[in-house]
């Protein structure tokens, strides 16, 4: 009987001996994991896969579609430092702000380039970057609707002057903004309570500003240099009274992405000397008349659901393609950024920059006519699409069919033979045949027996393709199919 007891203890110890070393095995294995997704950040790796993800979030201010363009001030820095990595850009777009650093630390992105304010609570989280610049932190509160006709004084006292007004009333922010951490900082140091209404993080700072104007939240906090040029457009704001010192803004990668860090600093060290760091700021930050017209288009795509004025019509003639429309968008944007009076040196005009002969044949009698050269484009598009048959890839297909648009079918089908005699694949675009069309600007390529055609720009059509390709994908990122 004793045996028996003895031998069941023994089994019992056993088994769970066996399930604790599983128990361990299983945490070290996620936690090696765990670094594998973060060494995804590192340096080397995005220049291995040759692209840089960054995360950031759409706003007035750091990434926006405007007129068929993305612009914004942290895209337009990020392609300076996707060019100085010497990688591609790809923009990552958080729907909510307060996920940002989740998102950075599970490996969905290499960098975050928002607006962020250096604090030591989230300095636990990530790594800052060198700042871009200083601002401070203001109180945005509505006027009184019949502010322009009250009396200075009686202005002045409907408003708060004073950041000790504050105590027992409630202040709008986002939940895990730097803007919260002000307001309890605030509190402890008037020695009273100033209460907090959290908002969603799907709410931009400037989406937030844009309810107090229109009196659905009474008081919200701000950057300055946000707040000042939201208040050029809504002059019912104040936006006078500061709330904290001087602060610090800047970007952050993973703690583990100390490479990438190091790069981005400098990078930043470098730029900084230059006339586009302090042009670029003031275009989004100082130039208030510029913010005012865009925040009035309808191709403001922070306001509607529009590229340009030709939405319609490029739809309408996309369908006998069978593309997405907003790809054609982005092709007749690099043909003539939607102006149908442009015209080229070589005499091509209209929206998508007909010659005269080829619109001849198309049945076009008027180029700058938008629905005309629109339509005209698109079946010249079909008749080349047709001649890539043969070619299974969509996407590459489609690039063949572009690039022909821009420099003329039988140059690519040089660039095509041309591959095939360099060992490369003739019917797949990228890496393969626009590594040779930029070739045959050389005239050791051009003059190859099987180059039938001769000399082509091939610059041209390279940056044709990537660029049409690159703002599509902005496109897919702002403006519903």
């Amino acid at each position: 009987m004793k045996n028996k007891v003895g031998l069941n203890i023994s089994i019992r110890l056993l088994y769970l001996v066996l399930l604790l070393f599983f128990c361990c095995e299983k945490d070290i294995i996620n936690k090696d994991d765990i670094t594998e997704i973060n060494k995804k950040g590192a340096l080397e790796q995005i220049k291995k896969s040759g692209k840089l993800r960054a995360l950031t979030v759409y706003s007035a201010t750091s990434y926006f579609l405007y007129k068929g363009r993305p612009m914004g001030y942290e895209f337009e820095l990020l392609e300076r430092f996707a060019t100085y990595l010497d990688v591609d850009l790809e923009i990552v777009v958080v729907d909510n702000i307060n996920e940002l650093f989740e998102k950075l630390n599970n490996g969905e992105g290499d960098i975050v380039a928002h607006g962020l304010t250096i604090t030591s609570d989230r300095k636990e989280d990530v790594s800052f970057t060198d700042h871009l610049y200083l601002t401070k932190q203001v109180l945005v509160q509505k006027k009184p609707d019949n502010w322009r006709t009250m009396p200075w004084e009686k202005l002045k006292n409907a408003l708060v002057q004073d950041p000790i007004d504050l105590l027992g009333d409630t202040i709008s922010v986002r939940g895990m903004s730097s803007y919260k951490e002000r307001i309890y900082n605030l509190s402890e140091e008037l020695g009273g309570t100033i209460h907090i209404n959290i908002l969603s993080g799907k709410m931009s700072t400037d989406e937030i500003i844009e309810r107090v104007a229109q009196g659905e939240i009474r008081y919200t906090i701000s950057d300055d240099n946000i707040a000042s040029v939201m208040a050029t457009f809504y002059p019912i704001l104040d936006v006078k009274v500061p709330v904290s010192f001087s602060q610090r803004i800047a970007w952050a990668t993973r703690h583990d992405s100390q490479d990438l860090l190091n790069a981005t600093n400098n990078w930043l060290e470098q730029i900084k000397r230059k006339i586009d760091f302090n042009v670029i700021y003031n275009k989004y930050f100082k130039n208030k008349k510029y913010f005012r017209r865009r925040i009035k288009s309808n191709f403001y795509s922070l306001n509607k659901q529009q590229i340009s004025p030709y939405d319609g019509l490029i739809k309408k003639y996309s369908k006998s393609l069978n593309w997405d429309w907003r790809l054609v968008a982005s092709q007749v944007y690099q043909e003539s950024k939607f102006d149908p009076r442009v015209s080229s040196w070589a005499k091509a005009s209209g929206l998508m920059q007909l010659m005269p002969n080829t619109a001849k044949e198309l049945g076009v009698t008027n180029r700058s006519d938008p629905e005309q050269s629109i339509r005209g484009g698109t079946k010249y598009l079909k008749q080349l699409w047709k001649r890539f048959e043969h070619i299974t890839d969509s996407i590459q297909r489609t690039k063949f069919t572009m690039a022909s648009y821009n420099s003329g079918l039988y140059h690519v089908i040089d660039a095509q033979n041309l591959a095939e005699i360099e060992g490369l694949k003739k019917d797949v675009w990228d890496d393969h045949v626009e590594t040779i069309i930029l070739k045959l600007s050389e005239p050791k390529y051009y003059n190859h027996p099987i180059v039938k055609y001769g000399y082509v720009r091939g610059l041209e059509p390279y940056n044709y393709v990537k660029q049409i390709f690159e703002r599509y994908q902005h496109y897919i990122q702002f403006i519903n199919e």
